[in-house]
């Protein structure tokens, strides 16, 4: 092969690469709208049929992939995959409760700073050494998260803030877990948070009296968010992760943060208050150094996605 096709063919890989991992952000943007759009459904029946629809999904995926029973894979990896799939399953529980109750912008805002937590996570548990620029992001995006917050005093907005920042947390404590597990592979993993999320959630449904049927559209829309939202966007950024390097694959994820809000407001008219702009702002503008100040041309495992 002559370098100048060598050279056309690994732009043409980036090129996807790109492209997938945008269109994994722009699906992913969507979880806002969808749990909005659920009538009846509370957090757990949300969570339950989406689980299902995930599950089914990620099954058929990784089989035809690999050719091996995803289970399988998922146990190979241990204490680590299953720590991260319970880890996913608090993050999902944090991120549906948390849209329902707070404003879509501050919800997807505060789950960004999920990055920010398993960079300390990674320093203490894994003594994994964090960049200067890195702390100064995260103090950065402290404040910001104090100016988002700072206007909400309501049960409601205390209750949802901290949601979303449990669910920030539990991505964080995927990501540490891959890590430690020095798993490159992270659909096992989510299989199998889907499992955990089915028992757990019918468990819950059971034990509260909720029903386990749901309305058609109840139903439809949360499937329709395990295959759709969170299951085809994971697989899109995972082929797109192998071939970007770390600070493109953060700032393309943003996208899922920058559309969401628009997408409430486009179909549903909710606006966001001038400290959730604010503060979002100081905080993307963190993010955005962050990535750019520790560019390396290498792929990394995700730290932040979908609800």
């Amino acid at each position: 092969m002559s370098s100048t096709t060598y050279k056309s063919s690994r732009e043409i890989s980036h090129t996807l690469g790109l492209l997938f991992v945008f269109a994994a952000g722009v699906l992913w943007s969507t979880v806002g709208l969808g749990i909005r759009l659920i009538e009846e459904a509370n957090v757990w029946q949300i969570l339950l049929y989406r689980s299902v629809a995930l599950s089914a999904f990620l099954y058929l995926i990784i089989s035809l992939r690999s050719g091996e029973n995803p289970l399988t894979q998922a146990c190979r990896s241990g204490l680590p995959a299953i720590v991260a799939g319970l880890a996913l399953v608090a993050a999902y529980s944090g991120g549906i409760y948390s849209i329902q109750v707070i404003p879509v912008a501050n919800a997807l805002l505060l789950f960004a700073t999920a990055p920010f937590m398993a960079a300390i996570l990674g320093w203490v548990i894994l003594r994994e050494r964090v960049r200067a620029a890195t702390w100064i992001a995260i103090f950065v995006a402290i404040g910001a998260i104090a100016i988002m917050v700072s206007g909400g005093t309501s049960v409601g907005a205390i209750d949802g803030t901290l949601a979303a920042l449990g669910a920030a947390l539990g991505f964080a404590v995927f990501t540490v877990a891959l890590r430690w597990g020095k798993s490159g592979e992270m659909l096992p993993a989510v299989f199998l948070s889907g499992l955990f999320a089915i028992i757990l959630t019918s468990l819950i449904c059971t034990f509260q009296g909720l029903s386990l049927v749901l309305s058609a559209r109840d139903a439809g829309l949360s499937m329709g968010m395990g295959v759709f939202q969170v299951g085809a966007g994971l697989v899109l950024y995972t082929l797109g992760s192998r071939t970007l390097p770390a600070a493109e694959l953060t700032l393309l994820s943003l996208a899922e943060v920058l559309l969401g809000p628009f997408w409430v407001w486009l179909f549903l008219g909710e606006d966001s208050s001038y400290r959730t702009l604010l503060g979002g702002s100081l905080l993307l503008a963190a993010i955005i150094g962050n990535a750019l100040s520790g560019a390396r041309f290498k792929p990394h495992l995700p730290t932040d996605f979908e609800v």
